[in-house]
């Protein structure tokens, strides 16, 4: 419709002016509506409009559609019960829930999970995200609160809905502590208004208004937003357990060929701490590796490769020194030993192959889902860390600035040591100790490790320098061919 106005006014234009018309008060009149118009645009006078189910779709997304989060779907279900038997709650004299707050790392399904519940409740669905309210002029962002609220009621009103659902990603953006902000106060004047929005919602409004909103920094939010009244629920969104993964892998794998060498379970085990997204990633460069092989289905070898793509990133063009490879592929012999040392059968895979930010890695078997940690596997992880750098001295007489991000994970874990009362100290308060006391104490741990990792490597020297001469050959070995030649079955 712009472009047929655009056309028409142009032939107007022209027509005028082959006629014989004055048309410069047309031009003066257009240039000072242009300018107007941006003004108004630029200040944030006009009003945004917020997208509805055009943009999506309610039918598509079922909580059948979302895997690995058996509990957070339970627990918000049971939430939105509130809304689908109002008749009930209202006879009861229950306050309606006004608010549903979603945590939880990135990836994990809590957008899903918000066009899942618009579904379930057969409301209208408005979503956007916190940043669009932020605006540098004062008032710009309260406004847009408050036509995002007309909005969804109106909407609700066309479609004959009597609930609408209203989805705020990333609301830390939106309702961060007031107070934070010294050069004006766009951020608190913002907030307050969806404070009163949301204390405007009733049990008997013709439209019921649901606040659902996202997070992964639920710590930087304004208490007023999370008190009873405002969002009343709030939904542990977690990275899935085992059992999770398997149930988001057959979901991600379903309308793909796979062979029969593929173990959903394996994977499933091997991808500890990865998230929903990072799974359909997992599953999606699988598919793109067996194409580009012009495979008809999807092979173990394919999954394999992918995760290590999805966690350390693409292989990379650039080719080290001789000298630099070999230094590579001792560090990362001398982390394997001890990863065998510690954990039997626990090396998946040893390259020296660059991709992302490594110029090589060791890949571990992850154990079984573990959230609870004792001293002793936390020392053996720090012994895992310190060992390539433990390498290279042993072998040649020196280290590299290869060893900085392993250094930097043993000190941390170090830590964890200490903070969790598992020190020599025992039980402390990390904030009130000795800037000197604490480094001692993490020092005496890390050395300690230090010491039983080089004990270890001197006497594996010869299969260290067989290991890293194969390594140099193949650029790629398995756990199962590291552990013949150590000649130590896996567990």
């Amino acid at each position: 419709m712009k472009e047929i106005g655009l056309g028409l006014g142009l032939a107007g234009v022209i027509f005028l002016v082959m006629t014989g018309h004055d048309i410069s008060p047309l031009i003066f009149l257009a240039a000072a509506g242009g300018g107007l118009y941006y003004i108004a645009r630029s200040r944030g006078l006009l009003a945004k409009n917020f997208a509805g189910a055009e943009v999506v779709p309610r039918h598509e997304i079922t909580f059948s559609d979302i895997g690995g989060q058996g509990a957070a779907i339970q627990e918000l279900r049971e939430a939105l019960d509130f809304i689908r038997n109002y008749q009930e709650i209202k006879r009861l004299g229950i306050r309606p829930l006004k608010g549903i707050l979603l945590t939880g790392p990135p990836g994990t399904g809590k957008t899903l999970m918000a066009r899942a519940a618009a579904g379930y409740t057969d409301a209208a669905f408005v979503s956007c995200s916190g940043s669009e309210f932020i605006e540098m002029y004062a008032g710009v962002g309260a406004q847009r609160v408050r036509r995002l609220f007309q909005t969804a009621r109106e909407m609700a009103a066309k479609q004959n809905k009597s609930n609408a659902l209203i989805f705020i990603d990333e609301i830390d953006i939106l309702g961060g502590k007031r107070g934070q902000t010294t050069s004006h106060h766009e951020y608190d004047q913002t907030l307050n208004q969806l404070l009163v929005e949301m204390d405007g919602m009733k049990v008997n409004d013709k439209v019921r208004v649901l606040v659902v909103a996202a997070t992964n920094r639920v710590d930087m939010l304004d208490p007023a937003l999370l008190r009873p009244g405002r969002f009343d629920r709030q939904v542990k969104v977690d990275l899935p357990d085992r059992q999770g993964r398997l149930e988001i892998l057959k979901l991600h794998t379903a309308n793909k060929p796979l062979a029969e060498d593929v173990s959903l379970e394996e994977l499933a085990r091997e991808t500890f701490g990865f998230s929903g997204a990072h799974l359909e990633s997992l599953a999606n460069e699988a598919a793109i590796l067996a194409m580009r092989e012009d495979c008809q289905a999807i092979f173990h070898r394919h999954f394999h490769e992918a995760v290590d793509k999805v966690m350390m990133g693409d292989r990379l063009d650039r080719r080290p020194a001789v000298a630099e490879l070999r230094r590579v592929a001792i560090h990362e012999t001398g982390h394997a030993l001890v990863s065998e040392m510690v954990r039997p059968g626990s090396v998946s895979t040893l390259t020296i192959t660059p991709r992302g930010q490594a110029m090589g890695y060791m890949r571990q078997t992850p154990e079984d889902d573990t959230y609870l940690y004792t001293r002793d596997h936390l020392e053996n992880q720090i012994a895992v860390m310190l060992a390539g750098a433990a390498a290279e001295d042993l072998v040649l007489g020196n280290r590299s600035t290869g060893a900085a991000n392993d250094f930097q994970q043993a000190t941390r874990t170090a830590g964890q040591i200490l903070n969790t009362g598992m020190s020599r100290l025992g039980v402390v308060d990390g904030e009130t100790l000795p800037v000197g006391l604490r480094y001692r104490v993490l020092t005496e741990i890390i050395h300690a490790q230090e010491e039983r990792v080089k004990s270890y490597l001197s006497g594996m020297k010869e299969t260290l320098l067989k290991i890293a001469g194969l390594l140099l050959d193949e650029e790629k070995i398995t756990g199962e061919q590291l552990r013949r030649i150590i000649g130590r079955p896996a567990a």
